[in-house]
């Protein structure tokens, strides 16, 4: 099978990114020829490992060209007519490759895996600016709810305007909560598949200091501030409590100044962003893993990826995450953006550190069986294969949200 994928990035600066190449590994590693097509924007200073690019920038203009960015589907047409794709697999396509690419994928098997919520909000988090969720569909709300300015709710009517979600013969949501969020915006979803993450070792027995690990962008919807507001109340009742933030963005600067408000810089240590390696090596001490989101995370890898390390979690209680985490069997789960409830559940783990490793266990156990990058590969190719074949009913093995 030939299989070319598309994705807005070609840098490995978030899950959508990682999962996109960790696929094109093991496409090739069963045998299949499998290449990467994305923009050449860097939204970090990492290196660009897509095979193919197209123009793409971070700058003012990409406000234009997530509308309509001409030169994504002049190279996608050329790529696709020179390696000849049994199958087209597109991932995040409307930052920066626009929806001019999906006309070039007309006559061609094609899915559509959607891993956010772009499809319905132009400010792909579906919150409002003071924190609560949005209910409303894109357009003129956006602008009556003070996310976008009118300049923004042309832009966003022109790109909408474009998209046809007609040329893909399947659209796979990567959790039963984006599936269900996007049906209830009138969006066609086919079914769901959850992500899938490399087994990796277990980490070491914990030592003796208590620490909280976070991994992820610094950004306003990752909710660091709600961690460090956490580690805050945690430092008076646990003053030998650590935290490790590894990760970097742009809210890196606003966090330490906070925690230096705070006067926890001791207990603090901003590592900035680490490759896969480093990162495994640097989050092995941590007895308990925050993934604090303030937004209804799509499935946030890094709580199956702190499963898979064998170290317990505690998250929001919001989104994919809920489906990852398992209420006091492999974590727990709080109120999104409630740091008094946060530093509860940190408090409740890293006070027993029996508990920690018993959490952290069965969250190895959970991600054994459930979030493996060889089931995810098993079922995508399940998919690829029933798409190719022009198949009339659905997958078997794709779950119905």
């Amino acid at each position: 099978m030939r299989v070319l994928l598309v994705h807005d990035y070609g840098t490995l600066n978030g899950g959508a990114e990682i999962m996109a190449v960790n696929l094109r590994g093991a496409l090739r590693a069963r045998g299949h020829a499998a290449l990467l097509f994305s923009s050449s924007a860097r939204p970090l200073p990492l290196p660009i490992v897509a095979d193919e690019t197209c123009y793409g920038t971070t700058g003012a203009l990409r406000r234009f060209l997530n509308a309509a960015n001409p030169h994504a589907a002049l190279r996608l047409r050329r790529v696709v007519r020179a390696f000849r794709p049994d199958l087209v697999f597109v991932k995040m396509f409307l930052s920066q490759l626009s929806p001019l690419i999906l006309p070039v994928l007309r006559g061609v098997p094609s899915v559509l895996s959607v891993v956010n919520y772009n499809l319905v909000c132009p400010l792909n988090t579906k919150v409002l600016p003071d924190g609560r969720r949005c209910q409303s569909q894109s357009g003129r709300a956006c602008h009556a709810n003070g996310c976008l300015p009118w300049l923004g709710v042309a832009r966003d009517r022109v790109q909408r305007g474009l998209i046809d979600l007609g040329v893909f013969d399947r659209i796979v949501a990567n959790s039963r909560w984006v599936a269900e969020r996007l049906r209830g915006e009138g969006v066609r979803i086919d079914g769901f598949v959850h992500n899938g993450i490399p087994v990796a070792e277990r980490r070491p027995e914990l030592g003796p200091t208590p620490v909280v690990g976070f991994a992820g962008r610094l950004v306003p919807k990752k909710g660091v501030d709600v961690l460090i507001e956490a580690m805050t109340i945690l430092a008076r009742r646990l003053p030998q409590v650590r935290l490790i933030v590894a990760g970097d963005g742009p809210e890196r600067p606003r966090l330490e100044r906070q925690v230096r408000a705070a006067g926890i810089e001791a207990s603090v240590a901003f590592l900035g962003h680490l490759d896969a390696a480093a990162l495994q090596r640097a989050l092995a001490p941590a007895w308990v893993q925050s993934v604090p989101s303030r937004w209804d995370e799509p499935f946030g890898l890094v709580a199956a990826e702190a499963m898979m390390r064998g170290t317990a979690v505690v998250a929001s209680d919001a989104g994919g995450l809920a489906e990852q985490v398992v209420e006091g069997e492999t974590g727990c789960r709080v109120p999104a953006g409630d740091a008094t409830a946060l530093a509860g559940a940190l408090e409740r783990v890293l006070s027993d550190r029996g508990l920690a490793e018993r959490l952290g266990l069965r969250g190895r156990e959970h991600a054994l069986a459930n979030f493996t990058f060889e089931v995810y590969t098993d079922r995508m190719i399940e998919i690829f294969d029933d798409v190719i074949a022009g198949a009339e009913s659905p997958n078997a093995r794709l779950r119905s949200g």
